[in-house]
């Protein structure tokens, strides 16, 4: 089989999982290049694969390169993307896709004209329970899915966005624990239910993170077209990780996720899944144990030319999720799809005039 030549982008924290996965799929691909904007990780990363490195992203776009992996701040994701993919390069981006809609339609749109693949990584798909699960509902075996609920309760502190110029950021990472922690949890139960949304109501607060101006506190409800109601809330202000809890209630039984364990009751009976795929113990517990996988499957869907699993449009509707929640408790009105998105400015002063006048008080 013929290797893939890739490129990774980005060689930050989240590259120790691509580390992990070019090292298990070393039949798939060849890491020929590492970009980043400080040369010591550029070169560090490139060492580990005795392969070349550079502080120019535009250096590997003249290069013999097949696919290029972005683990960059989220606003750099479309433009990236977009030059990759103009230059004849598969791409498969860290979520969320883009901070905007717009964005993430100009890069569906420069994929269907070019033709190479675009992936968004959502990892946490990739584990035998959620498998399992969405195997189950889908043939009926809970009957309709009737109402659904997800709870993220973790930590970030005041050193998780020191040391850089991105995270905490309406104008670079597009908001708060809904954005880069919460995000996971959506697609998930999204993946699950397999329905788009119809509406969106919901309300995001910055109640203890004062050195940074994007939500730290979320709650929401989404109205899927399949008549499933959804229930969110997400915090970063809690002492500790928990684990991701999800659950899905249909009129024969119940099913979820505790983390990446499966559960599902049917007849009384309670029985639990445990991911008996291999995994990989690389980064914090909340990263999951899947990215090689993901990575895999994209590789696949390169080498046959076959469907991306998690395409551009799959990304864009998590995303539309997370900023229907935000246009939502903007206006503090229900918001029906499609929308339009709004400019990160008007969204972030309006959390700022909010918590403004919280201090007034």
């Amino acid at each position: 089989m013929k290797k893939l030549k890739a490129a990774i982008v980005g060689c930050g924290r989240i590259s120790a999982c691509y580390e992990d996965a070019f090292h298990r799929l070393s039949d798939y691909v060849e890491l020929t290049y590492a970009v980043d904007k400080d040369p010591q990780k550029a070169k560090t990363f490139a060492d580990k694969f005795h392969c070349s490195w550079t502080t120019n992203f535009l250096e590997i776009l003249e290069k013999q390169i097949d696919v290029v992996h972005l683990c960059l701040p989220h606003y750099l994701h479309p433009t990236m993307a977009i030059a990759a993919m103009e230059a004849g390069i598969h791409v498969l981006t860290e979520k969320p896709i883009a901070i905007t809609l717009q964005d993430a339609d100009r890069m569906i749109a420069v994929q269907a004209k070019t033709g190479v693949k675009l992936g968004v990584i959502f990892q946490t798909r990739y584990t035998k329970s959620v498998e399992k699960l969405k195997e189950m509902i889908c043939r009926g075996d809970f009957g309709k899915i009737l109402t659904a609920r997800s709870s993220l309760t973790w930590n970030r502190p005041r050193d998780y966005y020191a040391g850089n110029d991105w995270k905490g950021t309406w104008e670079k990472e597009g908001g708060g624990v809904l954005i880069d922690q919460a995000i996971h949890s959506i697609d998930r139960v999204r993946y699950l239910l397999g329905s788009d949304v119809e509406w969106i109501q919901g309300s995001i607060h910055n109640y203890y993170h004062d050195f940074v101006r994007v939500e730290d506190c979320a709650d929401a409800a989404v109205m899927f077209q399949n008549g499933c109601l959804y229930n969110l809330y997400a915090c970063n202000l809690y002492a500790a990780d928990s684990p991701i809890t999800i659950e899905l209630l249909g009129e024969k039984g119940r099913c979820g996720l505790i983390q990446d364990m499966g559960f599902y009751e049917l007849d009384g009976c309670y029985t639990e899944i445990r991911n008996t795929y291999e995994t990989t113990s690389v980064g914090p517990d909340y990263w999951g144990s899947s990215h090689h996988l993901q990575i895999r499957d994209f590789y696949e869907s390169i080498l046959h030319d076959t469907a991306v699993s998690v395409d551009g449009t799959e990304g864009r509707k998590t995303l539309e999720i997370v900023k229907g929640i935000y246009l939502s408790s903007m206006k503090n009105q229900r918001v029906y799809l499609p929308f339009e998105d709004v400019a990160y400015a008007d969204l972030g002063q309006a959390v700022k005039n909010s918590i403004t006048e919280k201090d007034k008080q």
